[in-house]
């Protein structure tokens, strides 16, 4: 890649800040995710989408490459659809497993099972610590739908804990 782009001025720019923020980066599509082994593919093809437009971002590279790692996991939702099939657990004659998990795994199986669109508000909101506007912003949905993402997300998630023993 140094090959095909030493020429151009902007892209030990690039690099180094790629370089820097790819770790993040693949941090937060994680979580936007689920989980997904996609998180590395979608942060690639924000990266590439944050070369194309480097020279126009002023320096608000990130939040470029967070919108775009945001589009592309609701974009891959959509495409394979809001359903999935789950095979249905029978009863198991051991204890229960979940007795020995910790608090961070807990919240990550809570967390997914979330559709997309309220998991991505609520990790932009409580992880990222971003406001209404600027999670509306980046989902490209109204403040006040942002604002039910999240609102319906903790519901959902109260609802679940309050279900369990």
């Amino acid at each position: 890649m140094t090959g095909e782009l030493s020429g151009d001025a902007a892209a030990p720019d690039f690099e180094s800040w790629a370089a820097a923020r790819g770790p993040a980066l693949v941090r937060y599509a994680h979580l936007v995710t689920g989980g997904s082994p996609d998180a590395p593919d979608l942060v690639q093809d924000a990266l590439a989408q944050v070369w194309a437009r480097w020279g126009r971002l002023e320096g608000d590279a990130e939040a470029y490459a967070r919108r775009c790692v945001t589009n592309g996991s609701v974009s891959r939702w959509r495409k394979l659809g809001r359903l999935r099939a789950v095979a249905q657990v029978g009863e198991t004659a051991g204890p229960d497993p979940t007795a020995a998990v910790d608090d961070a795994d807990h919240a990550w199986a809570l967390l997914a099972t979330l559709t997309a669109v309220q998991r991505a508000a609520v990790v932009l909101r409580f992880y990222e610590e971003r406001s209404y506007a600027e999670i509306g912003s980046l989902l490209d949905v109204p403040e006040t739908t942002a604002r039910s993402h999240v609102h319906r997300a903790l519901r959902s998630l109260r609802t679940r804990l309050e279900e369990q023993p």
